[in-house]
């Protein structure tokens, strides 16, 4: 495997003596060594700080008493692959039934205190976490990982476009200014300012506030960040000091990737996360078309409808176990999403790969004779064809999509034909495509914007 020797050298971290910094500098030691390990040295560290979870599930969790027993785990039994496999996935129906029964009577002193995270509901499924200090830190330590993999200059301006749980947090039109990126328990050292503004900002007025602010980094969500790359292009214009942007939250298509390093001549570091847990998998420094799962501090596994581990090239749906969260266990956790399994990086990671993140059930499209697909509609074509400006697919019935279209003005009917064609190409099956315009396409409660729904009855929306 070739290697980044710069990447295999020793850990440069900013100086700094605070607690909070030696605490901080720990973590990062720990994993810059670890991310060398070997896939088997990782699986056993990780089994080994799963059986501790599990102890302690089993003796504090009233959920997880009967089903460790069941599937043959007991506080004298390490927990063998095979008794994993037998523990029932936990899906976010149980997750929102099962309530104070899934936390933890005795949480360990060491893992501080506990709190609440709540999730947007997305999904339509909004549910409650309790999660301790300990997770948190852990949370904060993979996020400078994060930074310092993408070799960051904390010097710069760190500027973020998304939702706040509060509309008077960052309003539009001059959002809101910061003396620094965050909090000292994840930048425990000095950094440039950082500036945020809420999605509530129109996209122009967003992209105002970009040039005005000129940043060196910025964090949106993909839809969003393709919504403004459009606007930039069609203006002419670009924030000069920019030289990479953080992708969170969504799906990141290629198309986007493309489309950044056209207008704005930057790259994108994506990140895999989710609320309930936190970070996921981070995109590799080396390979942008990798994703790295962050196995210190989750296990995460892609399993096929059978329920069997996934094997290097398929795709299945994600089930996650944060490892450090004792306030409220997290066993074999569906949260929704598939994913695509990655081989060995050549980076020399042995951190497990993910080479893309499909999305959610409800993004795949279902054809007459009952297949099913992830849909591409070739939307990096869209503008050379007609002027829109933003677009979802809704799969109404086993026949026919709506495309919803906010456009700069109206199309014309050969614009109409050449879109539709265009669209039927990168399909598997001929559908009905209908035209539906729209102002704006809405965002979800999380600030998000999923490119294609199924609203069929069936597999595709289980």
């Amino acid at each position: 495997m070739a290697l980044n020797a710069a990447a295999r050298a020793p850990l440069q971290l900013p100086p700094a003596a605070t607690p909070l910094a030696q605490a901080m500098y720990r973590m990062q030691r720990q994993l810059h060594e670890s991310q060398w390990w070997t896939p088997d040295a990782l699986r056993e560290r990780q089994l080994r700080q799963l059986s501790t979870l599990l102890l302690h599930a089993a003796a504090t969790v009233p959920f997880y008493a009967e089903r460790l027993k069941a599937a043959g785990f007991g506080r004298r039994t390490a927990m063998a692959e095979e008794n994993w496999l037998r523990l029932p996935i936990l899906t976010r129906s149980e997750l929102q039934a099962a309530g104070k029964q899934l936390l933890s009577s005795a949480l360990p002193p060491r893992h501080g205190r506990s709190h609440e995270i709540r999730t947007s509901g997305s999904t339509g499924q909004p549910v409650r976490i309790r999660s301790t200090d300990l997770a948190q830190d852990w949370f904060r330590a993979v996020g400078l990982r994060e930074a310092l993999w993408q070799q960051r200059d904390f010097s710069g301006i760190f500027a973020a476009i998304r939702k706040f749980e509060e509309n008077s947090i960052a309003p539009p039109p001059d959002g809101e200014h910061l003396k620094r990126w965050g909090d000292y328990r994840t930048y425990p050292f000095a950094t440039g300012p950082a500036a945020r503004l809420s999605l509530l900002a129109s996209v122009q007025q967003q992209a105002e506030w970009l040039l005005r602010n000129n940043p060196h980094y910025l964090l949106t969500y993909p839809s969003n960040l393709a919504a403004l790359l459009e606007h930039c292009r069609s203006a002419g214009v670009r924030p000069s000091n920019l030289r990479q942007v953080l992708s969170i939250a969504e799906l990141l298509p290629p198309e986007t990737r493309a489309l950044a390093r056209e207008v704005w001549g930057v790259s994108i570091a994506d990140i895999y996360s989710c609320k309930e847990i936190g970070y996921l998998a981070l995109q590799c420094p080396e390979h942008e078309d990798h994703l790295h799962v962050q196995s210190e501090t989750v296990m995460l596994e892609v399993l096929d409808e059978q329920g069997r581990p996934c094997r290097t090239g398929e795709v299945g749906r994600v089930v996650v176990t944060p490892l450090y969260n004792f306030a409220m266990p997290l066993l074999r956790y569906a949260i929704g999403d598939y994913a695509k399994v990655g081989a060995a990086c050549p980076c020399g990671r042995g951190l497990p790969v993910l080479d893309r993140v499909q999305g959610r059930v409800r993004n795949m499209l279902t054809t007459p004779d009952g297949g099913r697909y992830w849909p591409s509609f070739g939307s990096r074509r869209f503008r050379e064809i007609a002027p829109i400006r933003q677009h979802q697919f809704v799969q109404k019935t086993l026949q026919r999509l709506q495309a919803r279209l906010a456009v700069e003005r109206p199309l014309t009917p050969g614009e109409e034909a050449g879109l539709r064609a265009h669209i039927l190409t990168r399909l598997p099956a001929a559908f009905e495509i209908e035209f539906v315009y729209v102002d704006e396409i809405p965002m979800s409660a999380a600030g998000k914007l999923e490119n294609f729904i199924s609203e069929v009855d069936g597999p595709a929306a289980r």
